[in-house]
């Protein structure tokens, strides 16, 4: 069955040719067609119609955190101040409105879904009539609170691609940890995280490489943020970071290779620091990696196949799953790093690469 009004997921060659309307609302569950525009029929002529889509929308980090809602973000949490002249930080919810502008801005004629915003590390405090009741005794409007900590997706979903049969999404989004900040003197120059990349549809993955990630934007100001959010957005590779992806599942690695993988991760985490400082760097944990071998043998999507082989698009995936445990802060730098690791495995079974000692 078809719909006539329904938009089709373009290819990155159609990505600019599309004339489509940002939308507001998204849902958690993507279980009909993800793309509803009404009264478009003359503008989407030639378009072909998709048929409905069953994915289960996941979270794309879970660890510590939950699921906020941008209102209750913007209208329930107070906002942080630097302590010693009383001047606010840029609020998590300002954050995301900039980003939203600036993704808007640059992918003009394509959807832009609402945020998926997630918190943790919950910052409670008191309004001072309150000073003297027992916390057991506070109303709601007596009490106040703020995230430390807040990453935030923005999916993009009229461009889309495929990878070893997975579908996915152009993404873009961000993290702000207050904890990276001193709150405890003058205002001084902020910092913020942000990325663009693909989501993996199958199990909401996130997809980064180095040149679609900013692990550290320092700015003063709302104008400066919104240029470096725009300046990586306009300077990101697509059709790189893509072509690296579909690469991935020509290479494979046989139960022992993988075997020896894990193994050697396992060592790496052990090594004396001079001989680490010498190989290539791996961020994820010793846990993280223990759910990387379990999940060879039992991941429904990503684990071995019935030869006992696992191709590197499945290995990349287990690691991006792993490291939805990590800490809102620590997430995006673990995902980009995951990425060239595996690239460096691929390059090794190429016999050129200094990831050898991973193999070996």
């Amino acid at each position: 069955m078809t719909h006539n009004n329904i938009i089709q997921p373009t290819s990155i060659e159609e990505a600019f040719e599309l004339d489509l309307k940002p939308i507001q609302k998204s849902s958690n569950i993507i279980e009909k067609e993800l793309y509803p525009i009404e009264n478009n029929s003359n503008l989407f002529d030639g378009i072909k119609a998709v048929e409905k889509t069953q994915f289960v929308q996941k979270p794309f980090i879970e660890a510590n955190t939950k699921e906020i809602d941008f209102k209750e973000l913007k209208n329930d949490c107070i906002i942080p101040v630097f302590s010693k002249d009383n001047e606010k930080t840029i609020a998590h919810q300002e954050f995301i409105d900039i980003a939203q502008e600036s993704i808007s801005n640059v992918f003009r004629n394509h959807i832009i879904n609402s945020p998926e915003i997630r918190v943790s590390h919950q910052i409670k405090g008191r309004v001072p009539d309150a000073i003297h009741k027992p916390a057991k005794d506070l109303l709601d409007h007596e009490r106040t609170q703020y995230f430390e900590r807040m990453a935030f997706v923005v999916r993009i979903p009229s461009i889309t691609e495929d990878v070893n049969s997975n579908q996915l999404s152009l993404i873009a989004g961000g993290v702000r940890a207050y904890n990276h900040e001193n709150l405890y003197s003058k205002k001084s120059i902020e910092k913020f995280k942000f990325f663009i990349g693909f989501q993996n549809l199958v199990c909401c993955n996130l997809c980064i490489s180095t040149d679609g990630f900013s692990s550290e934007i320092r700015v003063r100001n709302y104008t400066e943020l919104k240029q470096k959010i725009t300046d990586l957005l306009q300077s990101y590779s697509m059709e790189n970071h893509l072509l690296k992806m579909q690469e991935l599942p020509n290479y494979s690695l046989s139960e022992r290779q993988f075997a020896q993988l894990i193994g050697k991760i396992k060592l790496y985490h052990y090594l004396p620091k001079k001989e680490k400082s010498q190989l290539p760097e791996l961020l994820l944990n010793d846990g993280q990696i223990s759910t990387i071998a379990k999940d060879y043998y039992t991941d429904e999507s990503f684990c071995r196949n019935g030869e006992e082989n696992i191709n590197l698009w499945n290995v990349y995936n287990l690691f991006t799953s792993a490291n939805k445990s990590s800490y809102i802060d620590t997430f995006l730098d673990r995902n980009t790093n995951v990425f060239d690791f595996t690239n460096g495995l691929k390059n090794t079974l190429n016999g050129n690469s200094n990831y050898s000692w991973f193999l070996g």
